[in-house]
């Protein structure tokens, strides 16, 4: 993994030494804030999807995906939501033209309205302690993937996709995240389900790193090297956030179902 300049890398810690308190703040604060915070990010996802695909008609897609996000967030019935972003899918769909174009355009109906909602269904069911934990899960593959990756290099984890990712990137943000996760577990009392966290931990390592070369693989089919650049350092908001609204979904499918299984919270 190629090393930024230092002038890169001082606005990338900058901004993640304001970001990251904030976004932590808000999600303790709980609602409305948390929905607020969503909204916010998921405008910025609509209008940076809109425009990353050459469409000509950029706010009406970003307009049709901030009232599919909204619907996610805003509205406690399932049977309301699925109906607002099938609806919005299928106006979107309808709409484009160009099989590729088309394809993309409503994707990111899903890909925003699914997995911002996530979020706050994730916050809602199970509390502001496993919704940190996600969070940190996440945000430790990415630092631990750019410590060790600059480090170690190494063979390519997918050149043809993201060249500057290595195999040695992937193992040590899944090694940053175990650990973080065994760490959490003992900083707020789980002991019991350490094993647990450490596992699901790796797991959501895994799964937000496919999110991130998803992304990618989009991005360069594109030809484009970040999906805007509203945040300094960081590129666009998909930049950062494309492993965490990948990974949302899983998180949300394994405690609504498998707490049924097991009495893990």
């Amino acid at each position: 993994m190629e090393k930024p300049k230092k002038s890169s890398l001082f606005k990338r810690v900058a901004t993640a030494v304001v970001l990251a308190p904030l976004t932590i703040a808000l999600i303790y604060a709980g609602s409305p804030w948390i929905n607020v915070l969503a909204l916010v990010f998921g405008a910025m996802l609509s209008w940076e999807w809109a425009h990353m695909v050459p469409n000509g008609k950029a706010p009406f897609y970003a307009t049709a995906y901030t009232t599919a996000l909204s619907a996610s967030v805003l509205l406690g019935c399932p049977a309301a939501i699925a109906a607002v972003v099938a609806g919005t899918a299928l106006l979107i769909w309808l709409k484009a033209k160009g099989e590729a174009r088309r394809n993309l355009l409503t994707l990111g109906v899903l890909y925003i309205s699914v997995g911002i909602g996530s979020l706050i269904w994730l916050f809602n069911t199970v509390g502001f302690v496993t919704t940190l934990w996600f969070l940190i899960m996440v945000w430790c593959v990415d630092i631990g993937g750019y410590v060790v990756g600059c480090n170690l290099k190494g063979p390519k984890l997918a050149p043809k996709i993201s060249p500057n990712k290595t195999w040695s990137g992937l193992i040590g943000g899944v090694m940053f995240s175990v650990i973080a996760s065994v760490a959490f577990s003992h900083v707020f009392s789980l002991h019991a389900n350490a094993l647990f966290y450490a596992v699901f931990g790796g797991v959501i390592a895994v799964i937000a790193q496919i999110g991130d070369l998803v992304e990618s693989y989009i991005k360069r089919s594109l030809g484009i090297k970040d999906s805007s650049n509203l945040i300094p350092g960081h590129g666009g908001v998909f930049d950062r956030v494309d492993g965490l609204i990948f990974a949302a979904p899983l998180v949300v499918l394994w405690f609504k179902f498998g707490l049924m299984l097991f009495e893990v919270r």
